[in-house]
């Protein structure tokens, strides 16, 4: 491999890493390194399974399909699943939730802290413009956005993270506390369901393309080559993810004996900024949020951008863009707390179909592609996390509950859909077998 071939394959790790480290990247971990106190370890160890194992496993799963889009992969499935389930990840992903979720955070965390308690709505507006204006600006910037996200936004990220990173370390805010209720029992599936919220596993499926076609750009043809240059991409990308994750836990665990008990990541972050650097930390919090909602932002227009342009090519590129820009902009003023309370049902519901889309496509040589596999698959996973949906709504139905608790291992822990999603898989393959024997 060349040097120059080396090189770009570290500039897209970083960028893949900078798409997912966004506004859930950062204010999740120290809030669970919070409550997780002394149980920190399991409890980081099941976020990273979800925010860091499974997006870098769904971007692999992606180059091994060879195929060019989320919409072909999940129309193994049936074709209008495949269209049904690609648009709603979109959507999600895009202008519904955690397209607005960047822009809130990026002003609730990275500029209201300066206006102190004289912050209003007008502010608020006027931020929203300029946030959105760049995004709108990058994003019909797309051929550069390797440059843009890989070669300037990324290092400047990582260097402000690293300075809070390295004087937690050497200079501890305080003593690690005992867990609070929700983490002293079962702390890894409680970090396990809190990966959910960062949307990277959703955000994969997406972002997976960008990685991909910018392999190809850059030369990598054959589905090996893209398999072998995608895989070193994505654990630069994973390694990253990992050290800024566990470090940002653990400046949320160290930080209750001097700051206490906080509502949201945000805030910890910026009492934990505000005591290792005083005002300086309000300026150093600002760069890193902005920096990371920012870069979020334009991988988000960009994919759902692209993706809507290609189904419905009448509508421009560029117009697309301006209309995604437009409904986050819009949407993110119902505020942080609003904006990812709707999202948790929704996330409930679409997180296990993507995990079992992930699964199947690893082992689609396995069984050789049967479609019945994934059908049966896919619909006894639905079933289950319709109602796991309903359940994060407050539309709790206690008799499917309780029969769900009784029958279903892990139920309680979030993966009640594990054991119907195999059991779907095994009466798949008889329908197959059966299909074939008539034929």
């Amino acid at each position: 491999m060349s040097s120059r071939n080396t090189t770009s394959i570290i500039t897209i790790g970083f960028m893949l890493f900078a798409l997912f480290f966004g506004a859930g990247n950062l204010i999740f971990p120290p809030l669970l390194g919070q409550a997780a106190g002394e149980n920190l370890f399991l409890a980081n160890l099941g976020f990273l399974f979800t925010g860091v194992g499974l997006p870098v496993l769904t971007v692999l799963a992606l180059a091994i399909s060879g195929k060019e889009s989320l919409q072909s992969l999940a129309s193994r499935v049936h074709p209008i699943y495949g269209l049904i389930f690609t648009v709603t990840l979109y959507l999600t992903i895009g202008p519904f939730f955690a397209l607005p979720r960047t822009n809130t955070v990026a002003y609730e965390m990275g500029i209201a802290p300066f206006f102190g308690n004289q912050t209003s709505n007008v502010a608020l507006l006027i931020f929203t413009i300029v946030f959105f204006g760049f995004t709108l600006y990058f994003s019909l910037q797309s051929k550069k956005l390797i440059d843009i996200i890989g070669k300037v936004l990324t290092p400047l990220l990582l260097v402000v993270i690293a300075l809070l990173i390295i004087v937690s370390f050497l200079n501890p805010i305080g003593e690690i506390q005992p867990p609070t209720d929700a983490y002293i029992s079962n702390s890894f599936f409680t970090g396990f369901q809190e990966g959910y919220l960062t949307m990277d596993l959703l955000a994969a499926f997406v972002f997976g393309i960008i990685i991909i076609n910018a392999m190809k750009d850059i030369g990598y043809s054959t589905k090996k080559q893209l398999i072998i240059s995608t895989s070193k991409a994505a654990l630069i990308a994973a390694l990253l993810l990992g050290i800024v994750y566990s470090s940002l836990a653990y400046l949320g665990a160290i930080s209750v004996e001097e700051i206490g008990y906080m509502e949201n990541g945000g805030s910890i972050l910026a009492a934990a900024s505000a005591f290792y650097f005083g005002s300086y930390g309000k300026i150093i919090l600002g760069v890193i949020v902005v920096a990371a909602c920012l870069t979020t932002s334009i991988g988000l227009v960009t994919s759902c951008a692209s993706y809507f342009h290609q189904i419905i090519p009448k509508i421009p590129y560029s117009i697309w863009a301006i209309i995604f820009t437009i409904l986050g902009a819009v949407i993110s003023n119902f505020g942080l707390t609003t904006i990812i309370e709707f999202s948790v049902p929704v996330l409930s519901m679409l997180y296990p179909m993507a995990m079992c889309l992930m699964i199947l496509t690893f082992l689609h040589p396995v069984f050789k592609g049967k479609k019945e596999i994934y059908q049966a698959s896919i619909l006894f996973t639905f079933i289950v996390s319709l109602f796991d949906g309903l359940n994060a709504a407050g539309l709790k139905i206690v008799a499917v509950n309780d029969l769900f608790q009784t029958i279903l291992p892990l139920y309680n822990q979030g993966l009640g859909w594990v054991a119907p999603a195999i059991v779907g898989g095994i009466i798949g393959y008889g329908f197959s077998v059966i299909k074939k024997d008539v034929s």
